[in-house]
């Protein structure tokens, strides 16, 4: 696509005006770099060129579950997991945690490449190496290969959508938070205009966009879809296409069987002829952009408050591990957890990020959920208006 046709599509967007280009996303990082995370080389060709990091519990149980976490732009895998308390709950419930990272290398903002046909398709580049992950896991681990899940925010919500449709057979299910749907962009364009404005599509064609990405026929993951109704980063209208298409693949109705609320936010839930929660959504009220986070059914809190990993009275990671069916039985490893107190700012700061939409246009008016707004950059003068593009369009990795 042409600079100048970017530079007319960008143009509705006017937080472009205050991009600088210059390395503003911060890399999330948990307290003084300790994490739990070990990272893992020799996994396979690695045709995507990420970094493999994995946590496993002393005491892993036999034939135990697998999560796959997929973190969001500006993010690592340390710092996600430090906000969502993935590695917590695999302590206390006896499964594995698998955590790909994204380089810069590969893409500026660290975000994963989830419009880009040559990562997304199944056998190539950073979808193929997230599989060839999970087969290291499985190998060395005695991972149950019914029992393989994953999940991930914002491009690693979509990235999520990728896996499920690549690799379906091996996934038993997902959770897509703030995400997008499968197949929906190519190219840059698609991109930004899926996020903006989720074009609503028919059932059929969404599903056959995950039909055709594999030979498989099923069965097919169950997948639990996440998302802030103020979210002004990633439109929310694309959580009703991401259930339209898993909808469409399992057979099920438009309309949900059951509705009702959890913790204060509403859920719909779709299930099988055997009774088994197949589809469910969530939509977190008034939350931006984010993770939503609070206490555990045991009133136990996991994770903490950051940039885009939102304190919102309920948590999705606890949830999530609750959908997958890993929450039945508390690891005979696993001691109580005590937690030092986080204060907003100090989270703030050791999980600084950012996400590539957020530069690109304004957020509305109205008042949302967030941990403190993001400084400003100064304003700068003598701005090239071609370099800025061409710098937005890298720096959010939606040109390489």
């Amino acid at each position: 696509m042409s600079l100048a046709k970017n530079v007319e599509f960008l143009r509705h967007f006017p937080k472009l005006n205050g991009f600088n280009g210059l390395g503003i996303y911060g890399r999330t990082a948990p307290p003084s770099g300790r994490t739990p995370l070990v990272e893992i080389s020799g996994f396979g060709t690695n045709p995507g060129a990420l970094k493999m990091f994995a946590y496993v519990p002393e005491q892993l149980p036999r034939a135990s579950a697998l999560v796959v976490v997929l973190h969001g732009c500006g993010q690592t895998a340390a710092g996600y997991d430090f906000g969502t308390g993935w590695s917590t709950l695999a302590k206390r419930y006896g499964f594995a945690l698998l955590m790909p990272e994204q380089q810069a290398a590969n893409n500026a903002n660290t975000c994963f490449n989830w419009f880009t046909p040559g990562d997304i398709a199944r056998g190539r580049g950073e979808a193929a190496s997230i599989r060839q992950m999970v087969a290291r896991m499985v190998a060395d681990h005695k991972i149950d290969s019914r029992r393989i899940y994953v999940t991930g925010l914002s491009a690693g919500g979509a990235m999520t959508s990728v896996m499920l449709a690549a690799y379906p057979e091996v996934f038993a299910g997902g959770a897509i938070i703030a995400g997008l749907p499968y197949g929906i962009a190519s190219n840059v364009r698609e991109a930004l205009g899926g996020m903006m404005q989720s074009t609503s599509r028919p059932a059929g064609k969404l599903g056959d966009l995950v039909r055709k990405a594999s030979k498989h026929k099923g069965p097919w993951p169950k997948v639990s879809v996440w998302h802030g109704s103020a979210d002004r980063t990633v439109n929310p209208a694309n959580a009703n296409e991401i259930v339209k298409q898993w909808l469409d693949v399992h057979g099920l109705p438009a309309a949900p069987m059951s509705a009702g609320d959890v913790d204060g936010h509403p859920r719909e839930v779709w299930w099988n002829e055997d009774g088994e929660t197949i589809v469910e959504s969530y939509t977190i009220t008034d939350m931006a952009h984010g993770t939503p986070l609070g206490l555990a059914g045991n009133d136990e809190p996991y994770g903490a408050e950051g940039a885009f990993l939102i304190e919102a009275g309920i948590s999705s990671s606890y949830h999530i591990a609750d959908f997958f069916g890993l929450t039945e039985r508390v690891s005979e490893a696993a001691k109580p957890v005590v937690k030092a107190p986080v204060t907003p700012s100090a989270a703030t700061a050791s999980l600084q990020s950012s996400d590539l939409a957020a530069t690109l246009w304004s957020r509305a008016n109205k008042p949302v959920r967030q941990t403190k707004p993001v400084p400003r950059e100064p304003k700068r003068r003598g701005i090239d208006v071609g370099a800025v593009i061409s710098r937005a369009l890298t720096a959010a990795g939606l040109m390489k």
